[in-house]
């Protein structure tokens, strides 16, 4: 997404068709299991799945050619080795517009 981009309920842009943009939001759900650095962003975009606005879906394909241009990124989980994972983490306070809560759940 792009840096600072807010995200809201009360977009006044066009209407989507709900159906599709809920399939898109499940192919990118699906994909997060190998792919951790979308997950923040699909996780924005999924609050939107009852009412899309075409901004929201514009988000979506953006994520979507992201992951087109990565598709070498990714986690391998290799079987009976040792694994060590490390996270980071960034805590975005009241970053909702619709109701100034954390979206990133820190």
């Amino acid at each position: 997404m792009i840096t600072g981009c807010k995200l809201s309920l009360e977009d006044f842009s066009k209407d989507v068709e709900q159906r599709l943009y809920r399939s898109m939001i499940g192919s990118l759900l699906y994909v997060t299991a190998s792919h951790l650095d979308v997950m923040q962003e699909v996780g924005q975009v999924a609050r939107f799945q009852a009412a899309p606005k075409e901004s929201h879906i514009i988000v979506v394909k953006r994520i979507i050619r992201y992951l087109k241009g990565t598709m070498e990124y990714g986690l391998w989980y290799p079987k009976g080795n040792d694994l060590v994972i490390q996270a980071y983490t960034y805590a975005d306070r009241a970053g909702s517009v619709d109701d100034r809560k954390s979206i990133s759940g820190a």
